[in-house]
């Protein structure tokens, strides 16, 4: 078998023991994601199987959307649930949804980030992690990202001194949410970390369309659902596409350098689908260099 799954990874595993599972269900060595989840984390999570593990790099996805929980009260070590408190703050009783809302509109838009020291982000060669499990603090490059949309999704719960409230936020790649769980907080005034999190898109691939292990283990060795599990041209189905004939699809599949099609989009950055016979059989871009001509940058056959 060879295609995108879509799985809906569980709290409580990495998405490298996610892979391993997937290579044992699918007696296949050649699986990979294409992007991490932290373990805390459950959601969307791409799998690439067989020869779409070719495709992985265009599947990194530019936007995401999360279903987040936020706890006012008390930060933590890791901004999430499973670190240590370092600091508390009893929540003012007059905290309001309104009040919420404001802060998240204010941190829509652009806005610096600064990863977390608990993160996989390098620093001189290093994971930032690494150096937190070691009690070293480094400098942590800040980065800019944004936040499409940012919404108030519950009523604010009270837990004794903390409070707690549900949001949905669409961002860019690169963003973290337990920073941002954090940011919300110090703008309310009060020490923050993230509670829950689970990821309900990722680019074009929605949490309904997700398998859960249980799920997989049912279904296997039958055929998985379409929706569940996509073709390599269905999983590039965001990027533009370019029908050829068996003449070009020759020259394609050895990789020639082409004259530019008359409906190419000039203006795209993005790469383009070559499509043979209903299939993708490689991508293509414009040539850096030789004006009017494209390149490959995958051949499938």
């Amino acid at each position: 078998m060879e295609g995108v799954l879509l799985l809906h990874k569980p709290a409580g595993m990495t998405s490298h023991d996610c892979v391993n599972k997937i290579r044992k269900l699918f007696s296949t060595k050649k699986v990979g994601h294409t992007g991490t989840l932290d373990p805390d984390v459950s959601g969307v999570l791409p799998l690439c199987i067989g020869k779409a593990t070719k495709i992985a790099q265009f599947l990194t996805a530019e936007n995401k959307t999360y279903s987040a929980e936020i706890t006012l009260g008390f930060s933590t070590t890791t901004e999430d649930a499973s670190g240590e408190i370092v600091a508390s703050k009893e929540v003012s009783k007059s905290l309001s949804s309104e009040d919420v809302k404001k802060v998240l509109e204010e941190l829509t838009g652009e806005i610096e980030q600064t990863p977390p020291m608990y993160s996989a982000v390098k620093v001189n060669g290093r994971k930032l992690y690494e150096y937190a499990r070691e009690g070293i603090e480094v400098e942590r490059p800040t980065r800019t990202i944004t936040i499409h949309q940012m919404d108030l999704t519950s009523d604010i719960e009270w837990n004794g001194q903390n409070v707690s409230f549900r949001i949905d936020v669409t961002c860019s790649k690169g963003t973290y949410i337990r920073t941002l769980a954090v940011m919300i907080g110090e703008k309310l005034g009060y020490p923050a970390h993230m509670s829950h999190l689970i990821r309900t898109k990722s680019g074009t691939f929605v949490l309904d369309d997700c398998l859960t292990f249980e799920e997989l283990e049912n279904i296997l060795p039958n055929p998985l659902p379409a929706n569940s599990f996509l073709t390599m041209n269905d999983a590039l189905n965001h990027l533009p596409k370019w029908t050829i004939n068996d003449t070009l699809a020759k020259k394609v599949k050895n990789g020639a350098v082409l004259s530019v099609p008359d409906d190419w989009n000039h203006q795209t950055n993005r790469p383009i689908r070559v499509i043979h016979n209903g299939e993708c059989i490689a991508l293509y871009t414009l040539h850096p260099t030789k004006e009017n001509l494209v390149k490959p940058l995958k051949v499938f056959h």
